[in-house]
């Protein structure tokens, strides 16, 4: 069961942009589409500062290995893996919106793993 995600209006916004423009469909687009359709919609000035939103970082433990990890989700052109910016078109990326404090996910790995990742902090980028 996937954990209940909160966004903000602006964001739902940008992202509904987004997606209208991608060509072809891809899996990551309608991953991303499902994110969207189960959340929680506020105003963005009601947005909880411990909710992983467009544009703030956000720090994770792996259960498995006790290993942190630090990312920002970003737009597609903002994108670049070696400095922690994860687009949000990534099934990965997408997993992380909306995201808590103390929520959990499971992290797919290009090897076919999955590292179950817990969101110890939020802040602004």
């Amino acid at each position: 069961m996937k954990p209940n995600i909160i966004l903000s209006e602006t964001d739902l916004e940008r992202l509904e942009t987004l997606i209208a423009r991608q060509t072809p469909r891809t899996a990551a687009l309608d991953a991303l589409e499902g994110e969207i359709a189960r959340a929680e919609i506020v105003a963005a000035s009601e947005l909880p500062a411990n909710v992983i939103a467009m544009g703030r970082s956000a720090c994770f433990v792996d259960e498995g290995s006790g290993r942190e990890y630090r990312y920002t989700l970003v737009y597609p052109h903002e994108a670049d893996l070696e400095h922690g910016r994860i687009s949000v078109l990534l099934p990965a990326g997408s997993a992380l919106l909306g995201l808590r404090v103390g929520q959990s996910i499971d992290w797919p790995l290009s090897d076919g793993k999955t590292l179950r990742l817990t969101v110890l902090a939020v802040e602004e980028a």
